[in-house]
């Protein structure tokens, strides 16, 4: 599915963010930026270790923030670690929304045209879906009205009940 939010394209997607082609993929990070599981697990497998290693040496973070670190071996040039979620793996609706942000504000800073985001905080986190899917078009909406360099914000999702949720959340916009 694919939807426009002002000059933005805003894709869904379902599958591994780590095969995204797109110039940065979002980690769903802890703020001390550890790559374990997940979303954190795929792109470490399939980027390699050198990302982990720099993420963890820009560490630790506040929850809300977000640090860039190299793609490794992934087909995005970066990768952009937003911490949604503290030490103890549990997030909440601001926690998302900052780091939403804070993603965003990465990739203009660099400039990027595109950009590819997990479903923060619901994995581990364990938090809903359908309201991940309302704080990030949110948050992705109120950056596009600020201003952006991006063309194309892709969530890669994991799973049919996520893509669901985010397509009747995008529907509704």
């Amino acid at each position: 599915m694919e939807r426009r939010i002002g000059s933005v394209v805003v894709r869904l997607a379902s599958g591994d963010i780590a095969d995204r082609e797109v110039e940065a993929v979002v980690n769903a990070a802890n703020s001390h930026l550890w790559m374990g599981s997940g979303v954190a697990g795929a792109i470490k497998r399939r980027g390699g270790e050198e990302i982990e290693r720099e993420a963890v040496a820009k560490g630790p973070v506040a929850v809300g923030e977000a640090v860039v670190t190299t793609g490794g071996l992934l087909k995005a040039r970066y990768v952009i670690h937003a911490a949604a979620m503290g030490q103890d793996l549990s997030t909440s609706a601001e926690h998302i929304r900052a780091a939403t942000l804070s993603a965003l504000a990465r990739a203009k800073e660099l400039k990027l045209k595109s950009i590819a985001l997990p479903a923060l905080g619901t994995g581990v986190g364990g938090f809903p879906l359908r309201e991940c899917a309302r704080i990030m078009l949110a948050a992705v909406q109120d950056h596009v009205q600020a201003g952006t360099s991006l063309e194309t914000v892709e969530f890669a999702l994991f799973g049919a009940e996520a893509l669901r949720a985010f397509e009747e959340e995008l529907s509704s916009r």
